[in-house]
């Protein structure tokens, strides 16, 4: 699971479900001089999602695909295939997307599937991952970039990045401070996709020649 190191800009696409925060996040990045991809796409699941509207202020391309309008599943997907393969999207990242991705999507796109985690996988995957880690008791939480499979947050680890839980923190001071470190890591892997620099080993993500 690996690309290789090109002059163009990598192609990427963003599916989200709600405020795409991270998608803003990971575009910003894309405009910075020597960024090595570009947003192409945004989709998403929800029709009336605000990420939709925050795309296309930006100038990106935003498209809503309701799972409703399907038979099924692979349908909604094969639909999915169609619309990336129209923009050449080479990457997909999900940011607050809230369905688990099928088989369609990963066989045509197996190893180019990324997502972050509010959690330090695998601890506290799937839902409210914040709530979890306080209402278990951690003393560390954070986020984690990682490559997509058929499970649950259960793909090889890419990036990851720890964040300390504070004493009388609420889930909502936990969840922005760990946001942050969201957006920079993010950015990061995604780089690091273009550049080559990610081979998959089993269950370990190797990153060569990493930046600092």
């Amino acid at each position: 699971m690996s690309t290789i190191k090109r002059n163009e800009k990598g192609r990427v696409a963003v599916f989200l479900s709600g405020r795409g925060t991270n998608f803003e996040a990971i575009w910003r990045a894309s405009r910075r001089p020597g960024a090595n991809y570009q947003v192409v796409l945004v989709v998403s699941d929800v029709p009336g999602a605000p990420g939709l509207d925050r795309a296309r202020r930006f100038g990106v391309e935003a498209i809503a695909v309701s799972p409703g309008q399907f038979p099924g599943k692979a349908e909604y997907e094969t639909r999915l295939v169609s619309l990336l393969e129209e923009r050449r999207v080479e990457l997909i990242c999900l940011a607050g997307y809230m369905r688990l991705v099928g088989r369609v999507l990963l066989q045509r796109y197996a190893g180019r599937i990324i997502n972050i985690h509010p959690a330090l996988l695998p601890a506290f995957p799937g839902l409210h991952a914040q709530r979890q880690a306080l209402e278990y008791g951690a003393r560390v939480s954070g986020c984690t970039v990682h490559f997509v499979d058929a499970g649950v947050d259960s793909g090889p680890i890419i990036l990851q990045r720890a964040v300390r839980v504070r004493a009388g923190d609420s889930e909502e001071r936990l969840s922005r401070r760990i946001l942050r470190h969201e957006h920079r890591l993010y950015a990061r892997a995604i780089r690091l996709f273009f550049k080559g620099r990610l081979h998959v080993r089993g269950r370990r993500v190797i990153i060569v020649d990493d930046e600092t």
